[in-house]
C-alpha cells in the first residue's frame, strides 16, 4: 500500500519530494515536514505520475497559480490540449487541471499526465456524469458506484488531486432556497450534483459516502481539494449563508481525512468584492484549522468579460497577501467561451504577477530578491538582464524589438531625456 505524505511526514520522515520542494523554495526539510505533517502544507504528488516536479501549496510557501485546460462538448481537440498545457507550462504556471468535458475524457487526461511535468488536477464528476448521460440518456441516472468508479480510475492513470463537491448537501440545497440568489449554482459539478440529488430525492454520494473516498484517496496518495460547489457567481451572492454552511462542512470533512492520513485543501469563492476578501480567507483558515486555501480569483468584479484576467489578479493579489496559498487562474476568455493557448499564457502570467506581489508584501526574500535584481538592471540600464529577470520575457523582448531607439541604452518612451540616463550622467561629472 502507498503511504501519503501526510503519514510519512506524521512519523518524521521527509521524503524525496520533500526535499526537492525545500531546494526550489529555499526553506528547511524539517520546517515543510512539519506543515505537511499537520496539514497545513499539501504536495500533490500521485506516485503513478511520471517524470513529476513535485510544489508545495500552503503556509510559508511561494504562492501557487493552477490553469485550467480541458475540451468542452463544443469543441474537444486533444492536440489543442496539448498546445495549452505548453503554453501553461512556458507561462511559469505550478499545476494544471484537466477539466474535458468532450471527447475522448480518458484520452485526454492520458496524454496530459503523460506530458506534464506539473502536477494534474481534476474533477472526476464530470467525467462521470458526461458517460452516465451517454449511456442512460440522463445524469440523474447516475449512480454512487458510477462516481466512485470514475475517482478510482483517474487515481489509477496518476492524476495528483481532485476537486470533489462533498459540501453539496441536501441541507446545503434547502438553505439555497431559502436564501434566493441571482446566480443560484454556477460550479459545474456542483450543479451535476444538485441535479442527481434532487430528481433522486437522495444525499451526495461525495458527502454521504465519505469513507469510500478517503479509501481511494489513501490509497493513492492523492490530494482531495474540497470544492465550493456553492461558491457565489456574482458579488451579490458573496459571502452568504448557503457559501458559509458549505464552508462550516468542509472543516469538519477535513479533519476526518486527515484523521485517515489524506491531504486536504479547501476550495473557495469566486465572486467576491474586495471589501470581503479578508473575511473569506480568515473564515476558511479559522473554520478548516489552516488547511491550503485554492481560491479562483478571486474576481472583484462582474463588469469585464473579455478582462476577467486582470480582475482575477487584482482580487488573487489581495487574497494571497491574506493568506491564500492557491490562486486558480482565469484567461480573457472566462464566461465568454473556451480559452485558447493565448489566453491560457495571457491567465497565467496575469495570476503568476498577483502570486509574486503577495510574496513580496508577506516578505518572502526570495521574492523580495528577484524585483531588487530587476531593478538594480533598470539602473544599469541593461536591457539583456531587464528582460530575462522579467515574469514573460518573450512579452518583454517583443515590446522591446518593435521599437527601436535612437540608441540602444534608451527605450522610445523617453529617449535621450531618460530620467536614469541623465541623472547618471550628472553624477559622473560631479
Amino acid at each position: 500500500m502507498i503511504e501519503t505524505q501526510l503519514a510519512k511526514a506524521r512519523r518524521g520522515e521527509i521524503t524525496p519530494e520533500m526535499e526537492t520542494i525545500a531546494r526550489t523554495e529555499g526553506i528547511d526539510p524539517q520546517t515543510l515536514m512539519e506543515g505537511v505533517s499537520c496539514g497545513r502544507v499539501v504536495i500533490p504528488a500521485n506516485k503513478r505520475h511520471r517524470g513529476l516536479k513535485p510544489i508545495g501549496v500552503g503556509e510559508g510557501l511561494t504562492v501557487k497559480v493552477n490553469a485550467n485546460i480541458g475540451t468542452s462538448s463544443d469543441h474537444a481537440d486533444p492536440d489543442e490540449e496539448l498546445l495549452k498545457l505548453e503554453a501553461a507550462i512556458e507561462a511559469g504556471a505550478d499545476t494544471v487541471m484537466d477539466l474535458s468535458t468532450g471527447g475522448d475524457i480518458d484520452e485526454i487526461r492520458r496524454l496530459i499526465l503523460e506530458r506534464s511535468p506539473l502536477p494534474v488536477g481534476t474533477v472526476p464528476i464530470y467525467q462521470a456524469a458526461i458517460e452516465v448521460a451517454q449511456r442512460k440518456g440522463g445524469i440523474v441516472m447516475m449512480t454512487a458506484d458510477d462516481i466512485f468508479e470514475v475517482i478510482e480510475h483517474q487515481a489509477t492513470d496518476g492524476v495528483d488531486f481532485i476537486t470533489v463537491h462533498c459540501g453539496v448537501t441536501l441541507s446545503s440545497l434547502e438553505r439555497l432556497k431559502i436564501q434566493g440568489r441571482i446566480t443560484d449554482i454556477v460550479s459545474r459539478g456542483g450543479a451535476f450534483l444538485a441535479t442527481w440529488m434532487i430528481y433522486n430525492e437522495r444525499e451526495n454520494p461525495l458527502y454521504e459516502d465519505f469513507d469510500r473516498l478517503l479509501e481511494i484517496a489513501q490509497q493513492h496518495d492523492i490530494t482531495l481539494s474540497l470544492g465550493d460547489g456553492l461558491r457565489p457567481g456574482c458579488l451579490a451572492d458573496a459571502t452568504d449563508r448557503p457559501q458559509i454552511q458549505e464552508l462550516l462542512l468542509l472543516g469538519e470533512l477535513t479533519e476526518r481525512a486527515w484523521a485517515e492520513e489524506v491531504q486536504v485543501m479547501i476550495e473557495g469563492p469566486g465572486h467576491v468584492p474586495l471589501d470581503q476578501i479578508e473575511t473569506n480567507v480568515l473564515l476558511e483558515k479559522k473554520l478548516c484549522k489552516g488547511a491550503p486555501f485554492y481560491v479562483l480569483g478571486p474576481l472583484v468584479t462582474d463588469v469585464a468579460p473579455g478582462y476577467d484576467h486582470i480582475v482575477c489578479a487584482i482580487g488573487g493579489a489581495l487574497a494571497a497577501y491574506h493568506g491564500a496559498d492557491f490562486l486558480c487562474y482565469v484567461t480573457p476568455a472566462e464566461h465568454l467561451k473556451l480559452p485558447t493557448p493565448e489566453d491560457v499564457r495571457e491567465g497565467v502570467v496575469a495570476t503568476r504577477i498577483a502570486g509574486h506581489a503577495a510574496d513580496v508584501a508577506r516578505g518572502l526574500a526570495k521574492a523580495r530578491t528577484w524585483d531588487d535584481d530587476i531593478a538594480r538592471a533598470r539602473k544599469a540600464l541593461d536591457w539583456n538582464k531587464q528582460i530575462k529577470l522579467s515574469i514573460d520575457p518573450t512579452k518583454a523582448t517583443q515590446y522591446r524589438e518593435e521599437s527601436k531607439p535612437e540608441t540602444d541604452e534608451v527605450c522610445t518612451m523617453c529617449g535621450k531625456f531618460c530620467a536614469i540616463k541623465m541623472v547618471r550622467e550628472f553624477f559622473q561629472r560631479t
